[in-house]
């Protein structure tokens, strides 16, 4: 029988090895910060599992900023999230997609780290066992600031960290601390996440695309004639298509295997469908990490500058030949045919 691995790289252990590495420009307080998200993962995806269990499926009978009907566990996780961080003493600002106002951390708490997150998202899949999962990132606040909603509304690229927490049939926390990207997987007998994905770069090209392709009567010219491309090539291979409707399980597949994701803005969601600061600019943040690109099809995502919290964008991520593949289409085909 294999003897056991001895030496586990758990998360914490991983997060304050790199801390170290910063030497005098490293005080600890990022890796607290996210050992409360690691807690509030473990918590979240206790409830998860027992959801039907304990009635946390169905409806919690009213809708959050976005319009759309809350669940009892997307308010459960809100909550579990919120409480954390603030209890962390290390955060200033929280912006939640359940939350319609910022939450400012009153001075007693106050760090100076701000977190966006999306405390479950594609929660509306839970009933069908599909991966659902949380999605944060982290800024720290200017220098001369004590907290403001200003310390969010701030390019993606300025972002200090960022990651996802999936919910499946494993629970897996992957992360990029600006450093690159790493995955780690719950071991439930130890109570921690241990390191079984170093450094996840996505492949240069890839054979599958995540595309919600029943809005595609909606979609612009270059985004169909793109998929027209990938779906009857001229060499006979065509791409796969994997679309779970779940963005943290679409993009860990696209992050592990390559490919496209896309989730495009179009003629009846003019904006787009994703947010920007909670879900494309974290996503988007562990794409460019692990050598890919994220782009709205005319800009880098991670340039953006918000205007205000709930703003949403265009999004494709993704393989850097597949996205380079799909912007030539972009600068070929006019927007509107």
């Amino acid at each position: 029988m294999e003897t056991p691995n001895t030496n586990l790289i758990t998360l914490t252990r991983h997060v304050l090895s790199d801390q170290i590495r910063l030497g005098a420009a490293a005080t600890g307080d990022l890796t607290l910060l996210l050992n409360a998200i690691e807690v509030t993962s473990k918590f979240i995806a206790t409830n998860v599992r027992k959801a039907r269990l304990i009635n946390l499926v169905g409806l919690a009978g009213e809708t959050n900023v976005q319009g759309e009907e809350q669940k009892k566990l997307d308010v459960l996780s809100n909550d579990i999230m919120v409480n954390a961080l603030r209890a962390s003493g290390k955060t200033a600002v929280l912006v939640s997609e359940e939350l319609e106002e910022a939450i400012i951390i009153e001075d007693a708490q106050k760090g100076k780290y701000c977190v966006v997150f999306d405390p479950l998202d594609g929660s509306s899949n839970i009933d069908a066992g599909v991966n659902i999962g949380t999605i944060f990132g982290i800024y720290k606040i200017s220098p001369d600031s004590k907290g403001a909603i200003e310390d969010v509304l701030r390019p993606g690229s300025e972002m200090v960290a960022a990651g996802y927490t999936m919910y499946g049939s494993s629970c897996n926390l992957v992360l990029s601390t600006g450093q690159g990207v790493n995955g780690y997987t719950l071991d439930a007998s130890l109570g921690e996440f241990i390191l079984t994905h170093p450094n996840i770069t996505i492949p240069t090209r890839g054979k599958i695309y995540s595309f919600n392709e029943g809005n595609s009567m909606y979609f612009h010219p270059p985004v169909n004639a793109y998929l027209k491309s990938i779906k009857y090539p001229t060499n006979g291979k065509p791409y796969s298509a994997r679309y779970i409707g779940s963005m943290v399980a679409d993009v860990h597949r696209t992050l592990l295997y390559g490919g496209i994701f896309g989730y495009p803005d179009d003629k009846k969601s003019k904006s787009g469908k994703l947010r920007l600061l909670y879900e494309a600019f974290p996503m988007a943040y562990l794409t460019e990490q692990a050598g890919g690109i994220a782009t709205t099809g005319t800009q880098r995502i991670l340039d953006i500058n918000p205007k205000h919290i709930h703003e949403r964008c265009s999004v494709f991520l993704g393989s850097r030949d597949d996205v380079q593949d799909l912007l030539k289409f972009y600068k070929d085909v006019p927007l509107e045919g």
